[in-house]
């Protein structure tokens, strides 16, 4: 028996794909049926569902066999895919179907099966998708309508979700926020999120965070851990709450408890507080720690007269002048009334105190206007002194007030004054402020003067300049020593005044020596560190132009520690004072911290050995090793060396046979007065050791 043609069986697959995809109920069972009736090229021929397949039960298709062959008069197949039962093809209306045909049919059922699993699959799914769909826009919805703002963010801070309320607070919406870095919100802050935190909970902490307008606020953040389905951390959730106006609520109270309502200074709670914070630091790092009570002078008798309006606006003045002239790490505070405090911590020494409380004074003797007001107040200060007073704020506030009394007592009602609580350290610092008082009044009242302590030629003992060293007559105590007026001058930066006015005096000299026809000699003038500034080239060639005189009449001397601040800029004006002729020297030359790779690049004529290091030549082994080295360090970059301190013939001798090439010192001429000094020079002369240097 011949099988009847089959028909396209790839172009009915893809109809039977086609079908189960768009088509449900009895119009699938109708094109299926068509579908192979057509594969199996057969008249009749249906699909039936499973649904249906009771009803075949009733009235079953039987498969009947020929005898001689494997032709049957009907084909049933059951549509199934992996056990899952979809229904099954009968076919019938042909005279015979053969074995081929039933792989036909076999072959299509199993195609319809797995299509239609497939399908029921996606269906499953895509219900489910729906639901979850709606849970979450049910849990958006919620969220949504919550006041609070929640967003979530992945391990690395970039935003996965932006709830309303989030756009509500930050300005921004979901779209430009949703994708970016958290950090875009921060206010300058630098946060991050520790592992340990993702794994163990969430944290309440107040944050600055900023707008989309700019502005800054306070929020209360909530952070919890995101976990997905295995309970690992994968981001954190964040719920944040404006509270801008509870924190400045807050900074109000804060305000009202610890500032003075009137100033605006710290008051007493504050700076009790905060001195005793500073102590704890001050004895970690070995500092000393000062307190100054300040009580002001004639203060009640124009709070009384002119009213209390006046005496308020007059405080606030007194409060601003006090905290301009003090540095920033420094407390100053309104204890009431017309008093203040002020608390000193990261200071070397105790004595820095005065010169502080001279500062505070000083800004009292400026009249204060006030409403056509010519007011005028002064002060009394009491200092107390960490640790040797006491070790906590109360103590050092009591010991300062009661050194502020007698500060009181020994200025009288209308004078300013300071005492140190300890009767020992309040004489001491009483007379570094009468030596401060008197070098000030030296200054414009002629009891400077300039000695000159000549430099000899180490070979033939001629006399080739000096070294102009300041000296103060003192009215009343005579020749003052240097070493009390000097450091005490650097301290207080009256040093620079006194530079002003001894190259001013030197170069008068100089002027008188030219005018009487002496030959030009270099007048050594010593510069300071604080002098040693860009204004200083200027200033020493307007001078010299004053006076007439060649640069040749004139060396400066400046240390090493002047050097070691700003390489570049101290070598810009080095180089601008050589360039107008004249010479720098270099004082102390190996007590400081210099380095050799900024020595070759100074522009200077000459280094000074030290007197420290001259002292002890020849019997200090170390000395004279020192002093070789820098005298072989100056011949190596063509430096004139010259030695200070020579009072000994057995030193002379050792620098001279070392090469050194200049000397000054008692063996030759202790510093002269400018008549001495000219005698000596016109007779080419060292007193007393005119045949030693010759």
């Amino acid at each position: 028996m011949v099988a009847h043609p089959v028909s396209d069986f790839l172009s009915n697959s893809a109809a039977l794909c086609d079908a189960v995809l768009r088509l449900r109920g009895a119009a699938l069972a109708e094109e299926l049926g068509r579908i192979v009736r057509s594969v199996m090229n057969s008249p009749l021929g249906e699909f039936l569902p499973a649904d249906t397949d009771a009803m075949l039960l009733k009235a079953p298709v039987i498969e009947v066999l020929a005898a001689n062959d494997d032709a049957v008069p009907s084909l049933t197949q059951d549509i199934l895919f992996d056990d899952e039962y979809f229904g099954r093809f009968v076919v019938s209306g042909r005279a015979r179907y053969s074995s081929l045909d039933r792989e036909h049919l076999a072959s299509l059922a199993n195609l319809a099966g797995s299509v239609l699993q497939v399908h029921a699959l996606a269906q499953r799914s895509s219900h489910a998708y729906v639901q979850v769909e709606s849970q979450l826009q049910h849990q958006a919805q919620i969220l949504d309508h919550i006041h609070e703002s929640v967003l979530t963010m992945d391990m690395s801070g970039f935003i996965i979700s932006w709830n309303k309320g989030a756009e509500r607070l930050f300005g921004y919406s979901s779209v430009e926020a949703v994708g970016r870095n958290i950090l875009f919100l921060y206010d300058d802050e630098d946060e991050s999120f520790d592992d340990t935190f993702l794994e163990q909970g969430g944290r309440l902490m107040e944050v600055r965070r900023k707008k989309k307008s700019g502005e800054v606020f306070w929020a209360s953040l909530s952070l919890s851990p995101l976990r997905d389905i295995n309970d690992r951390a994968i981001g954190l959730i964040a719920y944040l709450t404006d509270i801008t106006e509870r924190k400045m609520a807050e900074e109000r109270i804060h305000h009202l408890a610890y500032y003075d309502a009137l100033t605006n200074l710290p008051n007493r709670s504050l700076l009790t507080k905060l001195v005793d914070q500073a102590l704890t630091v001050a004895q970690r790092s070995k500092l000393h720690g000062c307190v100054l009570f300040i009580d002001l002078n004639r203060f009640k008798l124009i709070n009384d007269t002119l009213g209390r309006k006046i005496g308020d606006e007059l405080l606030c003045e007194v409060a601003r002048r006090f905290r301009a002239v003090l540095r920033d790490q420094d407390l100053v505070a309104r204890l009431g009334g017309d008093e203040f405090a002020v608390g000193l911590f990261d200071i070397g020494q105790h004595f820095e105190a005065s010169m502080v409380a001279q500062k505070l004074l000083a800004t009292l003797n400026t009249p204060i206007l006030i409403d056509g007001h010519d007011l005028r107040v002064g002060g009394s200060i009491g200092i107390s002194v960490y640790p040797q007073d006491g070790g906590d704020a109360e103590t050092l506030l009591r010991l300062a007030d009661i050194a502020m009394y007698r500060a009181k007592q020994e200025g009288g009602a209308e004078g300013d004054h300071v005492a140190f609580y300890s009767q020992d350290m309040n004489q001491g610092m009483q007379e570094r402020m009468r030596i401060e008082t008197g070098l000030r009044h030296a200054l414009g009242h002629g009891e400077l003067l300039l000695h000159y302590q000549p430099k000899f030629c180490i070979d033939n003992g001629k006399i080739i300049g000096a070294e102009a060293l300041v000296r103060w007559r003192h009215p009343v105590r005579g020749l003052v020593p240097p070493i009390e007026f000097i450091p005490l001058a650097e301290a207080t930066g009256l040093v620079v005044q006194v530079g002003e006015w001894v190259l001013e005096a030197a170069c008068a000299q100089a002027k008188v020596w030219k005018d009487a026809g002496l030959p030009p000699i270099r007048l050594a003038v010593n510069v300071s560190a604080r002098e040693f500034t860009a204004a200083l080239p200027g200033r020493v060639q307007e001078t010299l132009t004053r006076y007439g005189l060649e640069p040749t009449w004139l060396e400066l001397e400046i240390t090493e520690s002047t050097l070691m601040h700003n390489i570049d800029r101290v070598i810009g004006i080095m180089d601008r004072i050589t360039a107008l002729g004249v010479t720098l020297s270099l004082d102390d030359f190996g007590t400081g911290y210099s380095s050799l790779s900024y020595l070759k690049r100074f522009p200077i004529d000459t280094l000074k050995i030290d007197r420290s290091f001259t002292i002890g030549i020849p019997g200090d082994a170390n000395d004279c090793a020192i002093a070789n080295t820098i005298i072989s360090i100056a011949q190596q970059l063509k430096h004139k060396v010259i030695a200070e301190g020579v009072e000994t013939v057995e030193q002379l001798a050792f620098l001279k046979n070392s090469g050194c090439d200049e000397v000054q010192g008692y063996l030759f001429s202790r510093p002269l007065e400018a008549e001495a000094f000219e005698q000596a020079l016109r007779e080419n002369w060292a007193p007393g050791q005119a045949s030693r240097a010759a």
